[in-house]
């Protein structure tokens, strides 16, 4: 599967907004975006009348590049989230939310979503008690998630557990410093998912 390996810090400008790609960087003065808040490129400084799709193309890509998610898993998970009661736009938060990347991002095991889903796919982690290697697993309510008993001595994780030890976890997710390990409430409210894009554009971009 294609995946963006250029500088990530494009993608901020690109969309006019942190998207967070870069872990402890992005709050910092060497952001990128806080230095050149504008497009990249030789017309980035342009300025350009927005579109309705062009409203509605940006939405779908902050929100996918804000999870690292490539087009066709993410039209899935638009498909999943259309099936599903209530409203479209926020079920999909919902599911992209539920990963297992990001649930080890917000709690606090990963400086980054994007190394998060390589320290998923090295095998640093369980849930429910076994061992699972894929970023895009799906949690639900009542899962656990904890810190594999070997992973537990890797000097890298110990440094990134104690970095991010006072970053705040979400309310629908319950972090146990003392045994590594974290549990999921319950499904996220809308209110509780901090992602910094309009997703009925994105309901409204893939109803065409």
């Amino acid at each position: 599967m294609a995946r963006y390996t250029g500088p990530v810090c494009k993608l901020c400008r690109r969309e006019g907004k942190k998207l967070f790609l870069k872990g402890e960087r992005c709050y910092t003065g060497k952001c990128a975006l806080e230095r050149r808040a504008y497009a990249p490129g030789q017309h980035g400084q342009s300025r350009k009348k927005a579109t309705e799709y062009g409203l509605q193309l940006r939405a779908k890509q902050q929100a996918k590049r804000y999870y690292g998610i490539q087009e066709s898993q993410f039209y899935k998970y638009f498909v999943m989230a259309e099936r599903k009661q209530g409203v479209t736009g926020e079920n999909l938060l919902r599911i992209c939310e539920s990963r297992l990347d990001n649930v080890v991002y917000l709690l606090g095991w990963a400086n980054s979503r994007a190394e998060a889903r390589q320290l998923v796919t090295h095998g640093h982690y369980k849930v429910n008690g076994k061992k699972v290697n894929v970023p895009s697993y799906l949690l639900k309510a009542g899962d656990e998630v904890a810190i594999a008993d070997k992973s537990k001595e890797s000097e890298k994780i110990k440094a990134t557990v104690a970095a991010n030890e006072a970053r705040p976890v979400p309310q629908w997710l319950d972090r146990n410093a003392e045994a590594l390990s974290g549990k999921v409430i319950a499904l996220p409210t809308r209110e509780q998912i901090a992602v910094p894009v309009e997703e009925h554009l994105i309901v409204e971009l893939y109803s065409k």
